[in-house]
């Protein structure tokens, strides 16, 4: 998708300035989120309406796969465009099967390929179609809801999707298990989107792209997230992203991207005299207690490791935070700092462990000429 010096001017006293948008260009590469945040009134979703031409542009181009949007007629281009709007827009007198199969239904599919269709989008979601297709909107939850206004938007399997404020209108923890799960669709899937919010931490979390965007339209810096976070453009950048923004760049790393301290393990049942060694190796006086599959069930300090006999797993105190590799590290650090200690075990999908993450190394990623890919281990720091 690609925006050519794109521009929208309200005849005086129509609706005045705010809105406008002015001389914007931007290319989104295929399958790529791109986020346009800013405050109300900088035009995101008036940019985000003339790309499906619910308001058309006063001058510039805008295309889609290298066809111009303003030479296709109407009701083509939006069949072809998902868009997804921040209360959903359902049909309330539609149940939740014949809302996604809409579009569909108006492009003359076959029932039985409907029937189809509207049954593995809802399933894609995360809503059985068995209990939600014969249901009514009125029935379901503002995130049902939202889930259903996804799965209508691919029900045609638009190549472009629009996005304005999709997940706005929900409380806080639906949304956070909403975007997660749009993040992995879009894995899946590899859509090309266009993304409206006001929210800079989900544009930093949802965009591939991060456009900002300020009064009168314009556009004050464009680019992947972390550039934004760690370079902006403008004092109106840094303000709009906030003094925390160095923080903020650890949602954009993952706790797979940073090298990991080898776990000094022992088992119920081995020999002290042998986890006593192992202690004096460790970098940290404890030793990680493990189950017969690698499983973490404690940690053992040394001081606790008799001179004689075999390990025992009731003498070993409680554990660190739970990792796995795609926790970020923002949640990593929040969840060593509620636990207080200083160490957090990453493990793989069946609960083995693969090492360590300390404080200390997502201090060193805080920095901002720290690359994480590069990033060597600490062996400075204490279990707790």
């Amino acid at each position: 998708m690609e925006l050519r010096h794109v521009t929208k001017r309200y005849e005086a006293g129509a609706k005045g300035t705010p809105g406008a948008v002015n001389d914007l260009s931007l290319s989104v590469p295929a399958g790529k989120i791109c986020v346009l945040v800013g405050p109300s009134g900088c035009g995101k979703t008036t940019t985000l309406k003339m790309v499906n031409r619910l308001i058309e542009p006063t001058s510039g181009d805008i295309l889609i796969d290298g066809r111009a949007v303003l030479e296709e007629e109407v009701t083509t281009l939006r069949r072809r465009i998902g868009y997804v709007i921040q209360q959903t827009g359902l049909f309330p007198h539609l149940t939740i099967g014949d809302n996604v199969a809409v579009v569909p239904r108006l492009l003359g599919w076959p029932k039985e390929r409907q029937r189809q269709r509207r049954d593995e989008l809802l399933a894609l979601v995360g809503l059985e179609p068995g209990a939600y297709r014969d249901r009514y909107p009125a029935q379901l939850s503002g995130g049902e809801r939202q889930r259903v206004g996804v799965a209508r938007a691919l029900a045609a399997d638009p190549p472009v999707m629009l996005m304005d404020e999709p997940f706005g209108a929900v409380d806080p923890i639906v949304r956070e298990r909403l975007q997660n799960e749009f993040l992995r669709l879009q894995e899946e899937l590899a859509k090309t989107i266009l993304f409206v919010t006001h929210d800079i931490d989900e544009a930093i979390k949802m965009g591939d792209l991060v456009a900002v965007m300020q009064l009168g339209g314009m556009l004050a810096q464009f680019g992947p997230p972390d550039e934004i976070l760690a370079h902006p453009a403008s004092d109106f950048v840094a303000r709009f992203v906030g003094a925390d923004r160095a923080l903020k760049r650890l949602s954009l790393n993952r706790v797979g991207e940073l090298p990991l301290e080898p776990a000094v393990t022992v088992t119920p049942g081995d020999d002290t005299e042998l986890a006593r060694e192992r202690v004096r190796s460790a970098p940290f006086p404890y030793l990680l207690v493990v189950d017969a599959d690698r499983r973490p069930l404690g940690w053992l300090p040394a001081d606790r490791i008799a001179a004689q006999g075999h390990i025992d797993p009731s003498l070993a105190i409680s554990m660190s935070p739970l990792l796995d590799r795609e926790t970020t590290l923002k949640d990593a650090l929040s969840m060593m700092l509620d636990a207080d200690v200083q160490t957090g075990i990453v493990v793989d999908r069946d609960g083995r462990v693969q090492g360590l993450l300390t404080v200390e190394a997502i201090g060193v990623a805080l920095r901002p000429e720290s690359n994480p890919a590069v990033l060597a281990p600490s062996a400075a720091a204490a279990a707790s």
